[in-house]
C-alpha cells in the first residue's frame, strides 16, 4: 500500500500559555532544591528486559505510522513486536511538554518509577530533564543504527553533547510561511515580516521556546551561544511591531487556520504544517530565511528507573533503520532525522511516495541545510525571567 502523507496534531509544538510548570522547575533548579536533582547512581534500577519482554512508549497523539484502513494497528511498531517478541504499550497521552512534566515529575523528583520505559518530549523541554538528571544515559554500542545514521546537524545539542541521553525523534524546521500570490514578492530575511504593506497581517508564535530563536537569527545573532541581551534587543523590537500594528496576533498552531483565510499573509511557522497547507494550496511558500532558521527536535529518552532500559534501546534503533525511518516520515511529513531515508523513498514505485524524496522539508537540501542551527536553550536561571517578559508582550 502507498505511504501517504499526514497531518500531526497541533499540538505537540505547544504554546507556553503561562509560567506554569516550566517557572516551577526553573524555581526549583535555580535555588537548588536537593529533592529536584537525581544523582547517576539513583538513575537506574534493575533491567527486566532479558525476562520481562515489553515496554511502555508514550508519544502525541499521531506521530506514529497507522494503516489506512485499520487506525488501531501501527505497521512499523507491530513489524519491531512481531521482529523481536518484545510486546509494546504504546499509550499517547502526551498533549503539551509542561503539563506532561506534571504528571512524572512528582515521581522523578522523590527517585520514583514513572510506569514509562519510553518517552518523547520537544528537545527544549528534554533540556530540563536531562540537566536534573531525570533520564538515563543511553547505551550506543547496542544501537548501531542511531550511531550510522543520526543525522550530522542533530548530533550534539548543547543540552546533551553527543546525544547521550536523548534521541530525535522527529525534526522541524521554524521558519516563515506565506502567500506568495497575496503577497506579491518573496519573502527572504525576518525583518521582511516588518514591511509596511504586511501591516496587521502577521503573526508571532506565542511560545517563548518556539518563537525567540527565529527572531534572533534574525537580528545575525549565532543562536548557539546567544546572550541576555539578545533576547531583551528581540523583546524591544517585538514590542516595537506590537505597538505600532504589525502584527495581527501571537498563536499557537492556529497560524494556519489565518494563513488559509488569507487574512494574515505571513507568519512564523513549522515546516511539518506547511507542507500539509501547500497539498490544498500551492500558493503557501515556507521558507529558511537567508539569516538562517532554528532545526528543533522532539526527542525519545529514557526515564529514571524505567524497568526495560534495554528494550527501549532496542526500539529506538529500529527507527533509526532507514526503510523504517522512511516508513515513519512518510507518514508524519517532518524533517527525518534519518538522511539515508531519503534514498528508499526515492526508489519507491509509487509516484506520490518517491515525490517526498525531493521534499526540502522533510529532507532539507544541501543549501538549506547550512542555514539550520540548532538554538541553545533557555536555562533554569534565565527562564522565570525571560518567560515573565515575553508574557507580558504577547499577552498571556
Amino acid at each position: 500500500m502507498a505511504l501517504t502523507p499526514k497531518n500531526l496534531p497541533p499540538s505537540r509544538r505547544t504554546v507556553l500559555r503561562t509560567l506554569g510548570a516550566g517557572a516551577v522547575l526553573g524555581g526549583l533548579a535555580g535555588c537548588g532544591v536537593p529533592a529536584a536533582y537525581v544523582a547517576p547512581g539513583d538513575r537506574a534500577v534493575a533491567d527486566l528486559s532479558t525476562e520481562d519482554r515489553k515496554l511502555t512508549f508514550a508519544n502525541w497523539p499521531l506521530y506514529i505510522d497507522t494503516d489506512d484502513n485499520d487506525a488501531s494497528k501501527r505497521p512499523t511498531l507491530d513489524a519491531f513486536e512481531k521482529r523481536t517478541g518484545i510486546t509494546v504499550d504504546y499509550v499517547e497521552e502526551i498533549n503539551d511538554n509542561d503539563e506532561f512534566f506534571g504528571k512524572i515529575s512528582p515521581a522523578l523528583m522523590n527517585h520514583q518509577q514513572t510506569g514509562r520505559d519510553l518517552i518523547v518530549i520537544s528537545d527544549w523541554m528534554c533540556a530540563r530533564f536531562v540537566r536534573l538528571g531525570w533520564v538515563q544515559r543511553m547505551d550506543r554500542a547496542g544501537q548501531p543504527n542511531v550511531a550510522t545514521y543520526l543525522d550530522p546537524l542533530l548530533r550534539s545539542p548543547a543540552f546533551d553533547p553527543g546525544r547521550r541521553y536523548t534521541v530525535p525523534w522527529q525534526s522541524g524546521i521554524t521558519g516563515i510561511a506565506y502567500n506568495r500570490r497575496k503577497v506579491g514578492r518573496e519573502i527572504r530575511q525576518v525583518s521582511d515580516l516588518w514591511a509596511k504593506d504586511l501591516k496587521g497581517r502577521v503573526t508571532l508564535l506565542s511560545g517563548l521556546d518556539e518563537a525567540f530563536a527565529l527572531l534572533m537569527q534574525g537580528n545575525g545573532v549565532d543562536i548557539t551561544r546567544w546572550t541576555a541581551a539578545d533576547f531583551h534587543r528581540v523583546c524591544d523590537q517585538v514590542q516595537r511591531q506590537v505597538a505600532d500594528g504589525q502584527i495581527r496576533r501571537f498563536t499557537g498552531n492556529d497560524y494556519t487556520k489565518d494563513l488559509v483565510s488569507g487574512d494574515v499573509l505571513a507568519c512564523q511557522a513549522y515546516s511539518g504544517d506547511v507542507i500539509q497547507l501547500q497539498a490544498d494550496n500551492p500558493d503557501i511558500h515556507f521558507v529558511v530565511p537567508e539569516e538562517g532558521a532554528e532545526l528543533w527536535s522532539d526527542s525519545l529518552m529514557i526515564p529514571d528507573r524505567a524497568l526495560h532500559k534495554r528494550n527501549a534501546e532496542r526500539l529506538i534503533d529500529y527507527y533509526y533503520e532507514p526503510t523504517v525511518a522512511a516508513e515513519l516520515a512518510a507518514w508524519v511529513n517532518y524533517v527525518c532525522p534519518v538522511p539515508a531515508a531519503q534514498a528508499v523513498l526515492a526508489a519507491s514505485k509509487d509516484k506520490d511516495t518517491a515525490a517526498l524524496a525531493e521534499n526540502p522539508l522533510i529532507f532539507p537540501h544541501g543549501a538549506m541545510r547550512k542555514r539550520l542551527v540548532i538554538a541553545r536553550d533557555i536555562t533554569s536561571t534565565e527562564r522565570v525571567e525571560f518567560a515573565k517578559r515575553w508574557n507580558q508582550i504577547v499577552g498571556l
